[in-house]
């Protein structure tokens, strides 16, 4: 599809038939729950183990969904127990010691990085800013460790030799200025291959202790588009289509009043398709009634989404609630923020294409595409643009397909059971 295709996409139905499938696997190592990085006294004094932990959540409102309800009876046990195994999987390749909470220390004569300090992996990497502050001693001894990596000491000439790689060093002086120097001279190289994890450096002098976050992170290439000025470069206009051919030619028509040589994609899972033809357009034949697709809102449709970890047993749980914006856009006073907007949205392709669409749920998903992208997509809607909904024609062969089966809403919460990890669903 040429420039067009590999920067924006406008889709005017939400498309939920897959064409291709990309896997990407974040690998780093199980970590210890956080609470026990939480000093004792503190543990005890100020900070309630329920706010470390995952509290159990609940849904409630009017349509709330108990998903595991809706599964089916004769495979229950078996859905819930490989739920489990995968969710432990999920846990191990996306764990770090980043998530953990770490204190800082008050009156510490420890001065070491607590922000940016990022490795390649395998990569010898000098600590910056690692030094003493303290009154006067007949000597001085620190301590550095790590768990994720090995620690040495970097020759200060060509003739001195670097320090054996250690987990732990110690470092004694008489002179804190020879001890800094060298403090300053204690390099990082991390022991495992992952795209991003981390690892927490224990830094200790006498009864002070101060724990820094390294992230071990794999640097990534910037991947630009030249999509030049010319708008019908920028943007590709993708929309479905199913028996409805004489309001299809309505909506190309609109298109072409105001872009005569946009790109126009067509995703056709008609019965018997029919040839569309037109300058710049492209029509892909699909299996037939395989992909869904509806407006809703008329022009302006938008809601949020609320997410809640839960405990790792029974899963989260989801608050979905129409008509909710966060804060209007920096230098757009007309849009604000959002989770999810209608089926009509224009789009950068590289993000939708993170976020990709179920196969599962090709002919029941619009809210479901917004879910998985929770957390990485950053939507929002915009009051000054609308978009018209053509007049509603009668088609009893068409409004067959076109709604929701019992069939396919008792599907689909099943599958956000297992795939989302969820408790419940509420729908306000």
């Amino acid at each position: 599809m040429g420039r067009c295709k590999q920067v924006l996409v406008l889709a005017i139905f939400c498309l939920s038939a897959s064409v291709m499938y990309s896997f990407i696997y974040h690998y780093s190592t199980p970590e210890e729950d956080s609470y026990q990085l939480v000093p004792q006294q503190i543990r005890n004094r100020a900070v309630p183990s329920t706010s470390l932990r995952q509290p159990n959540c609940t849904c409630q409102g009017s349509r709330v969904f108990i998903l595991k309800d809706h599964l089916p009876k004769d495979r229950y046990d078996d859905i819930v127990k490989r739920r489990a195994e995968e969710y432990r999987k999920h846990h191990i390749r996306t764990s770090s010691s980043l998530n953990r909470l770490v204190f800082a220390p008050s009156n510490s004569p420890l001065q070491y990085p607590i922000q940016g300090f990022t490795v390649v992996p395998l990569q010898k990497t000098l600590i910056p800013g690692l030094a003493l502050h303290a009154a006067k001693r007949q000597s001085y001894k620190v301590t550095l460790s790590v768990s994720s990596g090995v620690l040495a000491i970097m020759a200060l000439g060509e003739r001195d030799k670097e320090g054996q790689v250690e987990k732990e060093i110690t470092v004694q002086s008489t002179s804190l200025s020879d001890l800094n120097n060298l403090l300053g001279r204690i390099t990082y190289t991390s022991t495992v291959y992952r795209m991003r994890t981390g690892d927490l450096a224990h830094f200790t002098f006498e009864h002070h202790e101060a724990v820094f976050p390294i992230v071990i992170q794999q640097t990534s290439m910037p991947v630009l588009y030249d999509i030049g000025n010319d708008i019908n470069y920028r943007v590709t206009v993708v929309t479905k289509t199913f028996l409805r051919y004489t309001e299809l030619q309505v909506l190309i028509s609109s298109i072409r009043t105001y872009y005569k040589d946009i790109k126009i994609i067509i995703a056709d899972d008609s019965l018997e398709p029919q040839k569309v033809n037109g300058p710049n357009i492209e029509q892909y034949i699909m299996p037939p009634a395989q992909v869904g697709g509806s407006v809703a809102g008329h022009g302006q449709f938008y809601f949020s989404l609320v997410y809640e970890e839960g405990n790792g047993e029974d899963g989260g749980c989801l608050n979905r609630k129409g008509a909710v914006k966060y804060q209007p856009v920096p230098g757009f006073p007309t849009c604000s923020f959002t989770s999810g907007v209608v089926n009509l949205f224009l789009g950068r392709t590289d993000a939708v294409r993170k976020v990709g669409f179920d196969p599962r749920l090709k002919r029941v998903a619009h809210s479901e595409f917004f879910v998985d992208g929770l957390g990485s997509l950053l939507v929002a809607s915009c009051s000054h643009v609308s978009i018209d909904h053509q007049p509603k024609i009668e088609n009893a062969k068409y409004s067959s397909f076109r709604h929701q089966q019992s069939k396919d809403v008792e599907d689909k919460l099943a599958h956000h059971f297992f795939k989302n990890h969820l408790k419940c669903i509420h729908y306000g």
